[in-house]
């Protein structure tokens, strides 16, 4: 079953619009939701940003252009936001996906051993 659900499904704005899409799941062990484009130049997905609990985040190549927001944490639910359309590229396919998240650092890893 389907337990990821992004409104609307389909949308149709002009420049200058702004744009809101939401994106909600039913897993009570994901804590994370993320957002992705998929332009029509090309077939990857790229990672517009994340929530990871009540932390959103977004990649520095969309920063200023989109928001993320939301609490997948309680609520199961994130927001995209663009402000306006202003980008070709704006014109695409977007993504959400839900995911049990384990955000770590182990500092061990972050420095060479001297030998």
């Amino acid at each position: 079953t389907d337990k990821v659900h992004q409104t609307p499904t389909a949308i149709l704005k002009g420049p200058e619009d702004k744009v809101n899409l939401t994106c909600s799941h039913t897993d009570q062990s994901y804590n994370m939701i993320l957002w992705y484009q998929q332009s029509g130049q090309n077939t990857g997905l790229k990672l517009i940003g994340y929530v990871w609990n009540t932390s959103p985040t977004v990649e520095d190549s969309f920063k200023g252009r989109f928001d993320v927001s939301g609490d997948a944490a309680a609520n199961k639910m994130a927001y995209l936001h663009f402000p306006k359309v202003t980008e070709a590229e704006d014109s695409a396919v977007y993504f959400c996906a839900a995911s049990e998240a384990q955000c770590f650092t182990i500092p061990s890893l972050l420095y060479k051993n001297p030998l």
